[in-house]
């Protein structure tokens, strides 16, 4: 059995209604629907329009995630100046990560070797509107301002601040991403390409608070809930949220004691191919193929689950498929519970997977099966009378009289990409692990309605002094510095980095004509040093070739 499953030994996540796992945990048990419904004021303040307020097809829910732009930058080695271009998906993966690592009882200063990072993330109202404003180029860099905003990064921004030298890889599969994140990081694991992996997903589309239009036919519901294979089930509702798991080969974290919370068992993956009626439709056959090819690399039928946590997004096509699918791949299963994360927290996108996950497994640890928000009855157009399935509609002990308690999850992608995890139940105990509780500053976000533009260029100054005090201000709007006493700091000790000055280069040459060797900012220099070596470079020469004399 250990040969090919991989232990999951820590989680960490943020999720609406949820600042920590706990809180999470205590709303799945209670039933508790946490998307949002906006009072006019709200969105109001956030920016939103009269007219789309106005419009009949506008509504004021999400799954919303409370603090999402705020961010203990500091600790991660980032200046001011960088959190604020620096994608609040950026900022909470790697606030989650740094959990994550704790709970699998790591200190993530000193991280195991041979971490992989496996994640993927979500198109963000603050990338658009970055590479939108000429402006942030100007004052960033715009090689700067991309790593900064881009979702590209997401991986490689977590093994850098992290010190995680395994394979680094940032995923994308649209609403499946997070899972098949986990599923890539488990067979890294297996094919022994890293010793300890971070998996998962980040979905910030907005920090601001915001409804959305309904359009009949669409994927959205007309009312802001998500009722997955109800009788009322007519769409998804937005969401935003982030999630990681750490994973380890089963056998090597038995042997090292790690604090294990569920095994991994098998995992799969497939793609509709052009076997659908259209690009964004589901399809039966290759959604049932991830699942038997799952339950099969585990060495099990998907007959022994208990339970399926489904993608589930209460759409009519999207409900009607995957429970065709699942009929076909549970076809020999006497009953097992199927419910969906997304009736609590609406559709989390590329985090949607890994939110299904962790909310599994807690339920393997909890031994309880919870129930799917605001769904009583099924629909009837899906017979699932005459499937293995019935819906959780109230928490209830999950019994272990059908032996060893397992679960199924799947995730689906617009674009075909189907993946499903089987875990099970981990007998032995675990100790409880206290992890660090981040609050941070709010460093807000790039908004598309109000870009946040900066000059382009310093009108030339002849005097020596104003000079100098341009330079000091551009050094300081750069490294986000607000204190008189931190130009007393070296450039480094400011926050400043490699890219950083190759950018202060080419804006003192292009606002004030003056050519600086990027050699300068690595010198054990204070800023009001390097400012005064920047203006009077001849002075500097001079001086410095006299004490060579002098010596």
């Amino acid at each position: 059995m250990t040969d090919a499953a991989v232990a999951v030994i820590g989680m960490s996540g943020r999720f609406p209604g949820a600042c920590d796992l706990a809180a999470f945990w205590a709303n799945l048990r209670d039933g508790v629907c946490s998307i949002t419904d906006f009072s006019e004021k709200e969105l109001r303040d956030a920016g939103v329009g009269e007219e789309e307020l106005r419009d009949p097809a506008y509504v004021p829910s999400k799954g919303y995630l409370v603090g999402a732009d705020r961010f203990e930058a500091e600790l991660f080695g980032f200046n001011p100046a960088e959190a604020v271009a620096l994608d609040p998906q950026h900022r909470q993966l790697l606030q989650t990560a740094w959990n994550a690592l704790e709970d699998a009882g790591h200190d993530p200063r000193r991280p195991p070797r041979r971490t992989g990072v496996y994640v993927g993330g979500g198109l963000s109202e603050h990338m658009i509107a970055a590479h939108a404003d000429p402006g942030l180029a100007a004052r960033y860099g715009a090689m700067h301002l991309r790593v900064l905003t881009d979702r590209e990064f997401l991986a490689g921004w977590i093994s850098y601040r992290l010190g995680l030298d395994g394979p680094s890889l940032t995923v994308q599969t649209a609403c499946s991403t997070s899972l098949t994140a986990v599923h890539l990081a488990a067979q890294a694991l297996l094919l022994g390409e890293c010793d300890t992996a971070l998996a998962g997903g980040v979905s910030i589309d907005s920090v601001r608070r915001r409804g959305y239009l309904y359009r009949p036919g669409g994927v959205f519901s007309p009312d802001g809930r998500c009722r997955p294979f109800d009788e009322k089930a007519a769409g998804t509702v937005p969401g935003n949220g982030v999630g990681l798991v750490v994973l380890r080969r089963l056998e090597d974290a038995a042997a090292d004691g790690d604090p294990i919370r569920a095994v991994i068992r098998g995992s799969a993956i497939t793609n509709d191919g052009s076997a659908k009626v259209g690009f964004t439709a589901p399809s039966v056959d290759r959604q049932a193929a991830a699942i038997v090819e799952a339950w099969a690399a585990a060495g099990l039928d998907p007959a022994q689950a208990h339970y399926l946590e489904t993608h589930g997004t209460a759409t009519e096509l999207g409900d009607r498929i995957e429970i065709a699918a699942a009929s076909t791949a549970f076809a020999e299963a006497d009953h097992c519970l199927i419910g969906s994360v997304k009736s609590n927290l609406g559709h989390l996108d590329t985090a949607a997977g890994v939110a299904g996950l962790i909310k599994t497994v807690l339920m393997l640890e909890n031994r309880t099966l919870v129930p799917s928000a605001n769904v009583t009855r099924p629909h009837p157009d899906l017979r699932l009378q005459a499937s293995p399935f019935d819906l959780v509609t109230a928490a209830s002990p999950w019994t272990s009289s059908r032996g060893t308690r397992r679960a199924g999850i799947t995730s689906v992608g617009i674009g075909g990409t189907n993946v499903h995890v089987a875990v099970e139940e981990w007998a032995g105990s675990r100790p409880a692990i206290r992890t660090h509780a981040f609050s941070g500053v709010s460093y807000g976000a790039f908004s598309l309605s109000a870009l946040a533009s900066v000059p382009v260029s310093v009108p030339a100054l002849s005097n020596t002094g104003h000079l100098q005090d341009a330079v000091i201000g551009l050094l300081s709007a750069t490294l986000g510095l607000t204190r008189a006493e931190d130009l007393d700091r070296t450039y480094l000790a400011a926050g400043g980095d490699s890219l950083t000055a190759v950018f202060l280069v080419g804006r003192m040459r292009d606002d004030f004509d003056l050519d600086v060797p990027v050699t300068l900012f690595l010198e054990k220099l204070t800023l009001r040093e390097i400012a005064e070596r920047i203006v009077r470079p001849e002075e500097n020469l001079l001086a410095s070739l006299l004490d060579e004399l002098e010596d």
